[in-house]
């Protein structure tokens, strides 16, 4: 769900060819270099071809998916923002959908090897709806949310929504024996398309208590590693699985790039970020074992066993060296810290940095008649009353003078600190920007006087000025370390 929550439409339609292009060349190069030495290795020790073809094709089918999970988290938590970075997120979720049609396919063939299916246009069939039910399912579960999201307004029952509708679409699709993964990022790709604002909330929030579901994940994932159990050739298969998955990863993105003369960063890099592996691939290597568990590699050892210990023993390797491979690339590219977010500048700045100091102060002795004379001229919504020596007394807004505005014959006679109201906050140029803005919140004041430590003042500080100067410097900074293509 969190993985289609990436994939906007305008990725594709700027980027599309190349994406398609990459995803093509690294995804059939992976399996082809897994699947055709695995098939030959099998086959020295089983002299069964039949047997070793099959393995052949599901590690080889397996070997095209990327972990979306790790590789986003990783770029999330590095704030990693450019060219690579698009590519990367849009390739690992494209990568999930070609692994599982290539994995239906090659596990239907695997059964027909094998004898484990009599109608290869039967499997054909239930693999398309397999795969093309989940994408249905997952866009109608998304149309619908979409229509709750205009009706229901309050976002507790916005995210519980959201929340049931995934449960919702996961029991049906597993009931219907119809793959969850493809259902799931369906769902996401099409409310993030459909209502992009709206659901940006609802997918922090799924975001937040993701950690612990993969953790969950990831133990039951290493329980199914029975070292004790692995005959010393399987670790053979795991070599050919890690060494063929990761040169098809690398030069497959590079020729994909190349292809559509995508930029330099791209053709190095991308590839480097292919590496991690995970929950797809365990569990389609779970599901091959349902499928295949009856087919003997030897008298100890089933074809689906055989499937499950190798694919996670290569999962184990290619998580531990993929994200630092992640990090890295991101890092070579140039894109690390460049995804500034407006908190991370509220958290740098002080007050003095997003202050107005063009506001003009009224003194306590001004009439209102100057004082309309300079509401008009200025475009400002509150001045600050000062006294004889500069001392902040008061204030004046246009909220507060309401009353008096009505009565245009007593301006020349009424003074600024008859009508001015009076201050309850004031804040200090060298507070950090988001203690004042916590201030402003907690008393509901859309601005604040700025004064120094003799109570003169020195300025003004509101949230319009704030939103419109914090936006300002996002844009500076994520335009001033932009990576050279």
């Amino acid at each position: 769900f969190l993985v289609g929550g990436e994939l906007h439409l305008d990725i594709f339609k700027n980027q599309g060819k190349q994406l398609f292009a990459i995803l093509f060349c690294e995804g059939i190069l992976a399996t082809l270099l897994v699947g055709v030495p695995v098939t030959a290795l099998m086959y020295v020790l089983t002299d069964d071809f039949t047997v070793a073809l099959a393995a052949g094709i599901v590690f080889g089918a397996i070997a095209s998916a990327t972990d979306p999970a790790s590789t986003l988290n990783v770029l999330w938590e590095y704030r990693s923002r450019g060219v690579v970075t698009t590519t990367l997120i849009a390739i690992v979720a494209l990568d999930d959908a070609l692994a599982m049609t290539l994995y239906g396919m090659g596990t239907t063939a695997a059964q027909i090897l094998t004898g484990n299916s009599a109608s290869f246009t039967k499997e054909l069939l239930g693999t398309l709806f397999e795969l093309g039910g989940a994408v249905g399912m997952g866009i109608l579960a998304g149309v619908v949310l979409r229509f709750m999201m205009r009706w229901v307004t309050t976002p507790d029952k916005i995210y519980s929504s959201a929340i049931g509708l995934i449960l919702l679409i996961i029991g049906i699709a597993t009931a219907l024996e119809m793959d969850v993964i493809l259902a799931a990022m369906s769902l996401g790709v099409t409310l993030i398309n459909l209502t992009p604002k709206r659901s940006k909330p609802v997918f922090a929030t799924v975001r937040s208590f993701a950690a612990p579901i993969y953790v969950i994940f990831f133990v039951l994932v290493g329980a199914r590693l029975n070292i004790s159990a692995m005959p010393p050739w399987l670790w053979g298969v795991v070599a050919i699985y890690v060494l063929g998955r990761s040169t098809g990863k690398i030069v497959g993105a590079y020729v994909g790039a190349r292809m559509t003369g995508a930029p330099k960063t791209v053709q190095r890099y991308t590839g480097m970020g292919l590496f991690a592996q995970g929950g797809i691939a365990v569990g389609l290597s779970i599901m091959a074992a349902h499928h295949l568990g009856d087919v003997r590699v030897n008298e100890s050892l089933s074809l689906g066993d055989m499937i499950i210990f190798g694919v996670t023993a290569s999962t184990f390797v290619l998580q531990i060296t993929g994200p630092p491979l992640i990090k890295l690339a991101s890092k070579l590219s140039g894109e690390i810290g460049r995804d500034v977010a407006e908190e991370d500048v509220i958290k740098t700045w002080t007050v003095s940095d997003a202050m107005k100091t063009t506001v003009p102060p009224i003194t306590q002795g001004t009439p209102l008649t100057h004082v309309f004379q300079i509401f008009s001229v200025h475009d400002h919504t509150m001045y600050p009353v000062v006294g004889s020596n500069d001392e902040l007394k008061g204030v004046l807004s246009l909220e507060g003078m309401k009353g008096i505005m009505i009565s245009p014959d007593t301006w020349d006679w009424v003074l600024a600190a008859d009508v001015m109201s009076e201050v309850t906050d004031t804040v200090t140029s060298e507070l950090s920007l988001e203690s004042a803005m916590e201030l402003m919140q907690d008393n509901n004041a859309d601005e604040v006087p700025v004064v120094d430590e003799s109570d003169k003042i020195v300025g003004m500080l509101d949230r319009r000025t704030i939103r419109i100067l914090v936006n300002e410097e996002v844009i500076r900074r994520r335009e001033s370390n932009v990576a050279t293509p």
